[in-house]
């Protein structure tokens, strides 16, 4: 499976050049006799969640006793609760939440706001063309302004970037920002924004042709007092190595995932940093972006904590380079989950201004639990299993796997039908990838974000690569 291109040229490939209408299906209005408020969906959500935890202890009794046979049953308690019950809890809310999820249709399905694009660099001369080329190519009817954000560059990246930018006949200024650090790049380049929106692309990342205005479309079309929409982020660099052919699902089935479910509650915690929509003066108010190794983060949950609502637009689609080597993949993992601990510490969950919001972003107290249950139980009981030795994962356990089929299986499907169906874009086989996403990518992640958590913890010095 690919959603992605072996070069930049062919980045495309999947357009056929007529932008489909707006109406597709994720944007069909379903017309009901009744309404169910989005607090509602979150409480019928966790009511489920609870459920389904309750089911799961009943079944897994079983499991307990003979666990407690190995290790006592204070600790097998603790370590079903670990690898079972809690991310039984968390799958489940998701789920339920997403079979709720009818997103409004777009209001606005031709906006012409001016915008301005940042687009922060630093030694990227090699794939900044094309990354300006793809912004030239959107098919938004207002005016866009870029920004590049050089941020200490010594190649050639703002001349190769200027090249591409007169290529298609596109705006651009440069602003240079010497001191390191890419929040300070963000900085400098937001007192030159003079339009209501700004958007930051990051400097490999290659945008859709329609991705721009299914963007603004979504954050016009939304609530009055929505500051931010993020958009969809892809691999296009799949077919490099298994590890990419993994972050592929993960990106394309996982992590959007997440975003519906935080997007249905008006709270998404991340508006990446690759490619996401902020209104101006929420984030000027705010001081603009923290020096923080999760900047995109922690301006986030900031404008949250101002009582702004941060959507999701499943359909504004841009293509990004994964990690093709396991050392930078677990370096980049352990930095987002330092930044999600920089968000729970710059605004805990208690300090949002709006109830739903700080029950959402609450949840991710939960998330190192999961990646100790994962790392520290499953893995190693995982191993034992082969060998022969079901002390920790037995028969009982296993029994996750067909719920984790018909669960991403039901994800595939929304997104072939509702995400690329209206994009013309095509799925491409990736079995394998599939197969080792489900059996073994969440261990490799969680071990990851244990490191990211000690670093944090100890206050070791971040590093951006």
């Amino acid at each position: 499976m690919s959603h992605t291109t072996h070069t930049h040229e062919h980045a495309h490939e999947y357009q056929d050049g007529r932008p489909p209408g707006l109406s597709a299906p994720e944007h069909v209005h379903h017309s009901s006799r009744w309404y169910l408020p989005v607090p509602a969906k979150f409480l019928l959500s966790t009511l489920f969640a609870a459920c389904w935890t309750g089911a799961a202890v009943w079944i897994s009794q079983p499991w307990i006793d003979d666990l407690s046979r190995s290790v006592g049953e204070p600790a097998a308690w603790l370590m079903v609760a670990l690898v079972a019950y809690l991310p039984g809890f968390v799958v489940a809310l998701m789920t339920m939440s997403l079979l709720l999820d009818r997103q409004p249709p777009l209001r606005i399905s031709s906006p012409v706001s001016p915008v301005t694009i940042i687009v922060a660099a630093r030694n990227e001369q090699a794939g900044i063309a094309d990354t300006i080329r793809c912004i030239g190519e959107s098919d938004y009817a207002g005016e866009v302004t870029v920004i590049l954000a050089d941020n200490g560059s010594e190649d050639a990246t703002t001349a190769v970037a200027a090249r591409s930018a007169a290529a298609t006949g596109m705006a651009m200024r440069v602003v240079a920002e010497p001191r390191p650090g890419k929040s300070n790049a963000l900085n400098t380049a937001l007192h030159q924004v003079t339009t209501p929106y700004v958007i930051t692309v990051d400097a490999d990342t290659l945008l859709h042709r329609e991705a721009l205005r299914r963007l603004i479309s979504r954050l016009e079309s939304g609530p009055a007092d929505t500051v931010a929409v993020a958009g969809t982020v892809l691999v296009r660099n799949s077919r490099v190595n298994l590890l990419t052919r993994m972050q592929e699902w993960d990106y394309y089935l996982g992590i959007a995932a997440v975003k519906r479910m935080q997007g249905l509650y008006q709270a998404t915690l991340v508006a990446q940093g690759a490619f996401s929509v902020y209104r101006t003066e929420n984030v000027r108010a705010i001081g603009g972006w923290p020096d923080a190794i999760g900047e995109d983060i922690v301006v986030t949950w900031k404008l949250l904590q101002q009582g702004g609502r941060v959507l999701f637009e499943p359909t504004a689609v841009a293509f990004t380079d994964a990690p093709a080597t396991v050392v930078h993949f677990m370096r980049q993992r352990a930095r987002w989950a330092r930044g999600m601990f920089e968000g729970l510490h710059a605004v805990p969950p208690w300090r949002q201004a709006r109830p739903l919001a700080g029950l959402v972003s609450g949840i991710d107290y939960l998330i190192p639990l999961l990646d100790v249950g994962y790392a520290l139980i499953w893995l190693p009981g995982l191993i034992l299993f082969l060998f022969g030795v079901p002390a920790i994962v037995s028969a009982w356990a296993l029994t996750v796997l067909p719920v984790t089929l018909l669960i991403y299986g039901g994800l595939r499907r929304h997104q072939r039908r509702s995400v690329f169906g209206p994009l013309d874009l095509h799925v491409r086989r990736n079995a394998g990838g599939y197969l080792a996403f489900l059996l073994g990518y969440q261990v490799l992640c969680s071990v990851a974000s244990l490191a990211g958590y000690a670093q944090y913890l100890a206050g070791s010095a971040r590093r951006w690569k």
